[in-house]
């Protein structure tokens, strides 16, 4: 299972740079959200793939005498979904109003000394 979910990362980082080196603002944003899901599927592989119980401890116990899953990668995926989603949102407004202004996507054909704003 973790070798499955390490190649993805790898198609996820070769497909998103592969994504972002092309001229297209569409395609540079497409490549961005590649990456973070291959760092966020990176970061649940660190926290490692445990089937065990959740991290609560019982009352009359002081430490964790079992197996249990870490919740530190869970947090930090969470939080950075949250933050990628804001950043998506803010690129795509972003890229709306370039393309409304200049009429391309084209990352080569943009010049600003051109623009009438």
């Amino acid at each position: 299972m973790e070798l499955l979910l390490i190649l993805l990362v790898g198609i996820f980082y070769a497909s998103g740079i592969f994504l972002m080196l092309r001229r297209s603002m569409v395609k540079l944003l497409l490549g961005l959200l590649l990456l973070g899901n291959g760092a966020n599927i990176l970061i649940f592989l660190t926290g490692g793939l445990t089937k065990g119980k959740p991290p609560i401890i019982d009352e009359a116990e002081k430490t964790f005498t079992g197996v249990y899953a870490d919740p530190v990668p869970q947090a930090l995926i969470l939080t950075a979904i949250v933050i990628s989603f804001a950043l998506n949102s803010f690129a795509v407004i972003l890229l709306k109003k370039v393309y409304a202004t200049t009429g391309s996507d084209d990352l080569d054909s943009l010049n600003i000394q051109d623009l009438d704003i």
